[in-house]
């Protein structure tokens, strides 16, 4: 330390600083997860079964709807004998909808996906019991009817409604709750596609907001423990087997790049669509409760100009894997998009990746005349997946979904060729996918891009002041305070003062404030000291936490500053970290984003250029 006139600057050193490093993990993760991992399988039995009884509902509702019995097989309603009959059938279902959302819970509206997303953000992950029941039963009426929509979103929405009911029995944190919600709506999906790791992928890109094992291994328990429990209920997989491909040569993967770029642009084009009907509808003077209706009419006459689109649509799928669908594939792709997005629009419930499935695939076999190969079930599965990944803006989800429900393993780079570049596209021209655009809409903004945050890369040593003023504990209040106001060269200036004693130990921490508080509460300044009125009971960091760490405490503390100890000696000053500190840590994390900068390589180039100017001149 440097003694002045009764005062004394600090400056740490290295060594002192580094006398006890103390080591970081690469994960926060504790013991806790070992609560939670059986948690999640217990879940995981309960996704299964509330799986095969959405499947259940669904066959039997579209049984009793088109074919006047009561069967529990799954069909389509593309084979009814109904006639001009067959237009009222999703017409009444919607209306039954209608009736639920506006005297049951208004939340069995929509996707299943967007709502899953509000309750992890916005509602701390807790989820109505009502939900839970009412979800399944309107989305299997909703697809029973002839709905053109997929199981997978109101699944996940019911999954994780059971997730988190499970949850909230227990004595958990938030971020547990959303542990056990996500874990439901992996169990779920992974029970009716018999794809699990695109379950857990799809948690990870579309529903967890973050990357951590304590919320992972959860996750991914649930998941394999309903695709076990899936073959005795629904049976084996995978859902949609086709033969194998040969592993595509490179000309072909550069037409999976123009597959992806069409995919991509359809992407965009469905999304316009949805919240298109959904702006319309929101003009209509009716309650919400009608607005199904208007589109359960849509979806009949539709059905009545192409059966096929009707409905959860599994067949339609494997046709056109198989390149079997026929020669009426627009017909089928522009019916189904319209239907869909109208209905989907008028805010029934009903899911998304299925029918993105088969407009994609639609898409993709419709091109595949001008394609190499020509292969319609090739470039419908490239397609399935540019399209999922484009509009879903979840490329990694997509390409393994695929896989999974065909195990067709050689064309998994194909497929990952046609989802980057959908996704890549989509990114460019959509600001929002089609799930964050409806949570958007509800007034809240959701990032999709996962980062690590700059106060999680470094430590408090590295960022923290080390040449600190410090003020003898024995100094009068207006001896500091008249050299503060003189500018002393000491103090410097700063805001607050580490108080220490004769030997330099940390004794307590005065601020400006305090120094005008006790001028004002007496005339008696030449007595009173600073240890008088500043803080001795201090919350202090340490050189090895992470600024992360010390910012939570500083934040939770409502204080604006931490004195920097030793580990051994907590009286030992290293250091001050201020608002300041952080902050410029955080400042260089976003430069690392915007700052360009020229290295090594580029100064070569404009020597060996310069050189060459020079002979060239001489």
């Amino acid at each position: 330390m440097e003694k002045g006139p009764h005062l004394f600057r600090f400056t740490a050193t290295n060594s002192a600083v580094a006398a006890r490093p103390r080591e970081l993990g690469d994960f926060t993760t504790d013991s806790r997860l070992l609560v939670l991992v059986p948690m999640a399988a217990m879940v995981g039995v309960i996704g299964a079964v509330v799986a095969r009884a959405l499947i259940f509902l669904i066959a039997i509702i579209t049984n009793v709807a088109y074919y006047h019995r009561l069967s529990q097989t799954m069909v389509s309603p593309a084979a009814n004998q109904l006639g001009l009959g067959a237009v009222l059938v999703p017409v009444v279902g919607a209306l039954i909808i209608g009736i639920m959302a506006r005297f049951g819970s208004e939340k069995i509206r929509g996707h299943g996906i967007p709502e899953a997303m509000e309750a992890i953000l916005i509602g701390r992950s807790r989820m109505e019991a009502k939900v839970a029941i009412l979800k399944p039963v309107a989305s299997a009426l909703a697809i029973g009817t002839g709905g053109p929509f997929g199981a997978e979103g109101p699944i996940i929405m019911t999954g994780g409604a059971f997730g988190s009911l499970f949850a909230q029995a227990f004595h958990l944190t938030a971020s547990e709750r959303k542990t056990l919600l996500v874990a439901g709506a992996a169990a779920g999906m992974s029970a009716i596609f018999a794809t699990p790791l695109a379950a857990v992928l799809i948690s990870v890109e579309l529903l967890l907001f973050e990357w951590k094992p304590r919320s992972f291994v959860p996750v991914a328990t649930a998941a394999v423990v309903a695709a076990v429990l899936r073959i005795p209920l629904l049976g084996s997989g995978p859902l949609f087997p086709v033969a194998p491909h040969a592993p595509l040569p490179w000309p072909q993967l550069l037409d999976c790049v123009a597959a992806g770029l069409v995919a991509g642009l359809g992407s965009a084009a469905l999304t316009g669509m949805v919240y298109a009907a959904e702006d319309a509808f929101g003009k209509l003077p009716l309650h919400f409760m009608w607005w199904p209706m208007i589109g359960g009419l849509v979806v009949g006459i539709g059905g009545l100009i192409e059966p096929r689109a009707l409905g959860v649509g599994y067949d339609t799928i494997r046709d056109l894997l198989s390149g079997s669908v026929g020669s009426f594939v627009i017909v089928l792709l522009v019916v189904k998009a319209v239907i869909w997005s109208i209905a989907l629009g008028s805010g029934t419930s009903g899911g998304v990746l299925a029918p993105l499935l088969i407009m994609g695939g639609a898409l993709g076999a419709a091109e595949a005349r001008w394609l190499h190969a020509g292969d319609p079930g090739l470039w419908a599965m490239v397609s399935m997946a540019a399209m999922m990944g484009g509009t879903m803006r979840s490329p990694l989800t997509a390409v393994v979904f695929l896989v999974e429900l065909t195990h067709d393993v050689a064309l998994l780079p194909a497929l990952l060729v046609g989802c980057v570049t959908a996704h890549a596209l989509t990114v460019l021209v959509m600001k929002r996918s089609i799930l964050t655009e409806k949570v958007a809409r509800r007034g809240y903004h959701v990032t999709r891009e996962y980062s690590v945050s700059p106060f999680a890369r470094h430590r408090v040593e590295e960022v923290m002041d080390r040449d600190v003023p410090c003020v003898p504990a024995s100094i009068h209040v207006d001896d500091v305070l008249r050299r503060v106001l003189d500018h002393d060269p000491v103090l410097g200036e700063r805001h607050a003062w580490p108080v220490v004693d004769d030997a330099g130990a940390l004794l307590g921490l005065v601020t400006r404030g305090d120094l005008m508080r006790a001028i004002d509460a007496t005339d008696d300044g030449n007595t009173t000291t600073v240890l008088d009125v500043g803080a001795r009971s201090l919350v202090v960091t340490y050189p090895d936490e992470l600024l992360e760490t010390a910012f939570q405490r500083m934040s939770r503390s409502g204080v604006g500053r931490l004195p920097v100890v030793s580990r051994d000696d907590p009286r030992r000053l290293l250091g001050m970290l201020g608002r300041h500190a952080i902050a410029s840590a955080y400042l260089d994390g976003l430069n690392d984003d915007s700052v360009r900068e020229t290295g090594e390589t580029s100064q070569f180039v404009r020597q060996a250029a310069q050189r060459l100017r020079e002979r060239i001149s001489s």
